[in-house]
């Protein structure tokens, strides 16, 4: 299919569109400012939606475990067991899709439901959550804060009648900002939303996140105080012998996080087989098991954050270090496999801060030369488990840096976070979050994937450039001159770096109506865009059109440099081949 005479595709140099086209994108750049207000006040609405929530964790921990330092034995066995009944009741008969995190159910939302996340499942995400936090279950509440933010956010873009597109992308800017607002940073809430929600790299909506994320950290400064979550000693930089020690951190840390994933991914499934009236019980269960063991370790009760603050401070040995490692691990294991609303951002931080701790402990007494400061090692264990359990190295690493405010941990962070990342793809080769939600019968897109598949571009699919015809000569001079080269389409190269294109065709035609001492520039059919080697064959798809046999590729320092032509049947040929054909 080719165009009318005078019709010109687009390019570098394109006149200015037709005035209704013009109108539109005035209009579509007024809806993005618009979306951006719109974030700022999502990220209002979430930061005083998560500073309710965080109020209502310390009641129901007042109101069911009691104001003092150590709750008494009673209140320590039954808090838990009677919060995971409750909770587990309330999930069952009215709140279903409050189950679990929050994480997986926020990215369906932007992925199946076209970004709709009932407000039922705000409210009941809010109760249920608060109760089991509060009650003392292994769980954290920023993924449950995560969900609160992201399903405000939704009503207020349905409410507003968004477009469809848009409101795919609302619940992404309610979730960081229920995050930033829940765990006190934005840089850390964005990440997390962009490798665990939105699962791809996306820049028009980084900017909506920033603002969003930022809006619901100022709301909940506001009301809860500016103070860190933890508060940490100044970080030297690590000696290369140091590092040693990080990178034993970094494959230990993998292989815990491995035998965590390994338990939550067999008992989750194996207990929500079991008959439906039975979920509640077998959240009672998991607070059972978790009164029992908090009645020697309080340590492994609700997310845990006090613990790691005792860590940072104290003097714990090594021993005990590990086993308060073991033990949070097994109760996280049991209150998330059981379906209890709450998340594993901070339960992951606390085994990572003790399994830190006990190695830095541990190493100092080996090689008391070799070993950094005890609060170094907490720090970077932290990383190296959420590396290790949630997969999300660009947030461990950001995580880590923004809670110390110290570029000196980055080597560090970096080092064993890597080595706990490789030794989980390892020996778990889908990420947490990507088997759940399997699990729960849905595909989501990963950015692990994404991160791990070869990019072909577009100098693994272009030929070798074509006859060039010069915009000068006539019609006549140029239909004798590509007489016995092969191809249909021809490409011309006209002033400043342009590029345009006239069929044979075309020509032929031309010469037989009398007009064989036209000049080609006069006549060429289309004005063509321009890709370059370096681009990706995906986004170049979108360039070759049926019209436009044939797409010039140019060089980055050159636009009169032709170094290969691109058709849609290169682009085919490339993605048959794939991978395997030897592309980088």
């Amino acid at each position: 299919m080719t165009p009318k005479d005078g019709e010109r595709g687009p390019a570098a140099g394109a006149t200015a569109p037709p005035g209704p086209w013009r109108l539109l994108g005035a209009l579509n750049e007024r809806e993005e400012q618009f979306f951006l207000v719109f974030a700022i006040f999502v990220g209002v609405f979430a930061g005083l939606a998560v500073v309710c929530f965080r109020v209502a964790i310390d009641w129901a921990r007042v109101a069911l475990l009691g104001s003092a330092l150590r709750p008494g034995d009673v209140r320590m066995l039954l808090a838990p067991t009677l919060a995971g009944l409750a909770a587990g009741t309330l999930v069952l008969w009215l709140f279903p899709r409050a189950r679990g995190s929050g994480v997986n159910q926020t990215k369906a939302a932007l992925y199946v439901y076209d970004g709709r996340i009932p407000f039922s499942t705000v409210i009941g995400k809010f109760l249920t959550s608060s109760l089991a936090v509060g009650g003392g279950h292994s769980l954290g509440p920023e993924d449950p804060a995560l969900q609160i933010g992201g399903g405000l956010a939704s009503a207020a873009g349905r409410g507003l009648r968004l477009s469809r597109d848009r409101l795919r992308l609302v619940p992404s800017l309610g979730a960081a900002a229920g995050l930033a607002a829940a765990f006190n940073s934005p840089i850390t809430a964005v990440l997390f939303v962009v490798e665990e929600v939105i699962g791809r790299w996306s820049a028009p909506i980084l900017g909506p996140l920033v603002l969003s994320a930022v809006s619901g950290v100022t709301v909940s400064h506001a009301f809860l105080g500016a103070e860190p979550l933890f508060r940490v000693p100044a970080v030297e930089s690590a000696t290369p012998a140091e590092l040693l020690a990080y990178a034993a951190l970094g494959l230990l840390g993998g292989l815990f996080a491995v035998a965590f994933v390994k338990l939550v991914l067999h008992a989750r499934p194996r207990l929500f087989a079991l008959p439906p009236w039975t979920r509640p019980l077998q959240a009672a269960a998991a607070g059972a098991l978790i009164g029992a063991i908090a009645l020697r370790h309080p340590e492994v009760t609700g997310a845990g954050y006090e613990a790691i603050g005792q860590v940072l401070n104290g003097d714990h040995a090594w021993q005990l270090l590990a086993v308060l490692a073991a033990l949070k691990l097994a109760t996280t294991a049991a209150s998330f496999s059981a379906g209890v609303p709450g998340g594993l951002f901070a339960p992951t931080l606390v085994m990572g801060a003790m399994l830190g701790g006990a190695v830095g402990r541990l190493q100092a007494a080996l090689f008391p030369d070799l070993t950094g400061p005890i609060h170094v090692y907490v720090l970077v264990g932290m990383g190296t488990l959420f590396a290790g359990n949630l997969r999300a190295p660009m947030t461990s690493v950001f995580m880590i840096l923004e809670i110390t405010g110290n570029y000196g941990i980055v080597v560090p962070v970096m080092v064993s976070n890597t080595i706990a990342y490789l030794v989980s793809r390892a020996f778990q080769r889908a990420p947490l979050f990507d088997v759940l939600a399997r699990q729960d019968g849905l595909e989501l897109p990963s950015l692990e994937d994404r991160r791990h598949q070869t990019i072909l571009r577009v100098e693994d699919a272009m030929r070798d450039p074509v006859d060039l015809l010069r915009p000068t000569e006539t019609v006549a001079t140029a239909l004798s001159r590509i007489q016995g080269a092969p191809g249909e389409f021809f490409l011309v190269r006209e002033d400043g770096g342009r590029w345009s294109g006239v069929s044979r065709t075309r020509l032929q035609a031309l010469r037989d109506e009398g007009r064989g001492e036209a000049a080609v520039r006069s006549v060429v059919e289309a004005s063509l865009p321009q890709l370059h080697p370096d681009h990706e064959l995906e986004s170049a798809l979108r360039l070759v059109r049926e019209w436009w046999p044939v797409v010039p590729v140019v060089h980055r320092a050159d636009f009169d440099r032709l170094v290969g032509v691109l058709s849609l049947e290169d682009v085919l040929a490339a993605y048959r081949k794939g991978p395997a054909g030897g592309q980088p």
